[in-house]
Formats: C-alpha cells, structure tokens, sequence
C-alpha cells in the first residue's frame, strides 16, 4: 500500500507535467517574439529525450575516461565536421553547454586573471559576459571599453582603434545581445595586428545569419575565434559552439584546454547530438531562412515605424540582423509596454537602451524584438505587417490586451508547423504537441 506521501510526491509530478502542457497550448496561440529564442526541429528534439541525455563521455572521441562511448564518438566527430563546413572553420569545438560556457572557456583559454580585454559597454548592447559581474570578471580581468556611435548602434570604429592601441589588450572581445548591425571588426585589423591580441567575436545572436551568409564573416574579417549560443538565430538545442581559425597551434591547444578541464567535465551529449542535425539542416536550409529572417525584421521595423511606434534607427534601415530595439518611453516604458504585449499573448522582454540608468534595468525605456522564431513557424513579410498592427495597438493605442490577444491566436491559427528541417511531415508537428 502506497503511503499518502508518495501520493503528495506523484500528485506533485503531475501538476509539473501539466503547467509544461498549458505553457505549450500558451505558446501555440502566441507571437513569441523574445530575440534569443527559436524552436528546435522535431528530429532534433527528439535526440534530446535519448539514452545519450543518461551518459558520460569526458575528454575526446576515441580518448575518453569512459567506456560506452562508441557511437557518441561518432556523432561528436560529425558535429566537428558539421561545425567546421557551415563556417568554414578550421577548428570547432561542439561540447560547449552553453553561449556563456563557451565564452567562460575562451577566456579561460586566451587570458589570465589581471590580463586587459578591451569589450563593448553591457548599456550599449554587450552580453553580460562582458561585464565585471559576467564570465570576464569571474576570469579577473580589467575591462576597457570602446566608444559606441549612438546614432548607427555600432562600434565607433576610430574610438576603438585608439582603445586598443593605448591599452593593448591580450584579447579584444566583439559582439552584443542587442545586435542590430555587423561589428566593423574588419576596419580594426591595423590595431589588432599592431598590438598583436586575440580577437574573439561572441556571436550568439547572429550566429545563424552569419551561417547563412546574411551578416558578415568574423572569422574572414578579422577574428580568431568566433563562440555562442546555438539556439537564437541558429535554430538549434540549448548548447554553446567555438568555431576557429586558430593563428599557430598553441592557440588551438589553449581553446582545447580551455574547455576541457577547464570549465566543462562531461558535456550534455543528449544537446550536442541534437546540434549536428541541427547544423546538417542548417546546411540545407540555413541561407534562406537567415534571408528571411533579416527581410522579416526590416519589414516589421518599417510597419512599426510607420504606425508610430519609434524603432531605432529608422535612418538606417532599423536593423541588419533579426532584431528591432524600439524607445517606449512615451508609451509607458519598457517594463509597463512588454507586460500589456504579453496579456495580448505577444512575448517581448523589456531591454535598456544606451542612454538608460543600467541601475533601473528593470524599468527600461526600451523593447527587444526578434523576427527568428515567427520566421521560423512559416511567417513572411506579410504577416509581418499584421504583427505590427497587433504590436501597435498594444504600444501605442494602448488598446486592451484581451482584444488584441483574440486576434493574436486568430493570425498564430495558421502557423503551427516549424519550417526550414528536413522532417517529411513536418506539417503534422502542431507546436503544442512536440512535448507529450
């Protein structure tokens, strides 16, 4: 006879079981438009529920510290091989667990504690692994920053030449959450090769449209290495990649050693199996859905622009990249307007802008939106303008957000199925059903 504890305990696992249904049936009437999300394909998902999710495989295929690891050998090889062909890489490292695993181990790999990196400021875009409280202040290093042009939300490419002259960094770091233009990493390389320092580009937003041949080409503008996150723009599982052209081999051997032993142990081998077929599809597919992506966000600015809502950098096309940053200021502020978006069943995050107090982080005058995930569930340029009427309503009439959301669920009745993977029946995949 089961005791009434183990009844607590199976009634608990139930309720965990059915809030990640209702987030599903959510999500399956929403516009998630959050600019570091995507939807994985169905086969890759399926990999993530294997045996390899239960296993351990330390060190390298065919070197391990474990027995069991014969086909997982296998697959991690292919994975390298996939990484390197999509990049046209010489190196690639696939067991990163994460965009921020992956910087950790660049910079455990190139730097020491008390070395200089020169960054991009968190207020003007940079991830928070720039920063002193992210992965460079855990590794002890002295930050300098470059200029920022406010106007173009780029590198001012003078004021960071002079940087990195007059400091002389060990690395000079490049890359930003909020990405809206390519880094002129290429304009520096005088300064890079003056003062001899790594360059290592975090391109975890953008890293699919650097795939897909949509942005720029660090690693042939410039950078050494180029790292992040595999699931925003590269539609993919939650996991890190490094892809290099290392400058000599003890480069090569120090980002070797920098992620194993020295922020990883075993990987998540389940994630990194789902990675190589997402890469493989990335391959087939990639080019016209970061074409698509970029078209998408371009559009959706010029709509939201032209209903009023103010997109930045409506002078320079609003975005090269699959992100849009709107100034809500007059509307309520970031905070206020992404709470209204979310009851309309639009998903925003509220985000700092460059001229924000960073100490009121969470009572922003900004929104960041991404175009990848709707890209990604088959919407186009139309549709993009029908998301901007919906975003406007919201952010500017201030209309109720139960209206709206009825309208939201009618246009998101269409998009159900995930686009750009190789599943022959993809159309059979509603959204809502890919967890059971």
């Amino acid at each position: 006879m089961e005791s009434p504890r183990t009844d607590q305990w199976r009634t608990t696992a139930a309720w965990v079981r059915s809030r990640v249904q209702a987030h599903h049936e959510w999500f399956a009437q929403s516009l998630p438009m959050i600019a570091s999300e995507n939807l994985i394909s169905p086969l890759s998902r399926e990999l993530l529920a294997s045996d390899f999710h239960d296993r351990y495989a330390e060190g390298h295929p065919g070197k391990r510290y474990y027995q069991g690891c014969r086909y997982i050998d296998e697959v991690e090889l292919r994975c390298e091989e996939l990484a390197r062909t999509l990049f046209r890489a010489d190196y690639a490292d696939v067991r990163p667990i994460s965009g921020t695993t992956a910087n950790l181990g660049v910079l455990f790999a190139l730097t020491k504690p008390g070395d200089t990196i020169s960054v991009v400021n968190v207020a003007h875009g940079a991830h928070i692994s720039s920063a002193d409280f992210g992965a460079v202040g855990v590794r002890g290093l002295h930050r300098v920053e470059y200029p920022f042009d406010l106007q173009k939300m780029i590198v001012d490419v003078d004021g960071a030449r002079k940087v990195i002259r007059d400091a002389k960094p060990k690395v000079a770091w490049f890359g930003q959450s909020v990405f809206l233009f390519p880094t002129p990493i290429d304009q520096l390389q005088d300064a890079f090769e003056e003062v001899g320092c790594a360059v290592v580009y975090d391109a975890a937003h953008v890293l699919g449209l650097i795939a897909g041949g949509q942005f720029q080409d660090p690693l042939r503008q410039g950078a050494h290495v180029v790292n992040g996150s595999t699931h925003k723009t590269l539609p993919g599982p939650q996991h890190g990649l490094v892809v290099a052209k290392p400058r000599d081999d003890k480069m090569r051997r120090k980002l070797d050693f920098g992620m194993f032993p020295g922020v990883l142990s075993n990987h998540h081998l389940h994630s990194m199996a789902a990675l190589a077929v997402s890469l493989a599809e990335f391959l087939e597919f990639g080019e016209a859905y970061a074409q698509m992506v970029v078209r998408n966000a371009q559009v959706l600015g010029s709509a939201l622009h032209s209903r009023g809502v103010k997109v930045l950098c409506a002078e320079h096309g609003f975005t090269k990249s699959h992100t849009l940053a709107l100034d809500v200021a007059a509307n309520g502020g970031g905070a206020d307007r992404v709470e209204a978006l979310e009851q309309a069943n639009i998903i925003a995050n509220k985000n700092l802008l460059p001229w924000d107090d960073p100490k009121k982080a969470m009572h922003p005058s900004g929104i960041r939106l991404g175009s990848q995930e709707l890209t990604r569930l088959g919407m186009g340029p139309a549709q993009m303008e029908e998301v901007a009427q919906l975003i406007a309503r919201v952010i500017v009439d201030h209309e109720d957000p139960a209206v709206v959301r009825t309208d939201v669920a009618t246009l998101r009745r269409d998009f159900q199925s995930i686009h750009y993977c190789f599943t022959p029946d993809v159309a059979a995949y509603r959204y809502h059903k890919l967890v059971p």
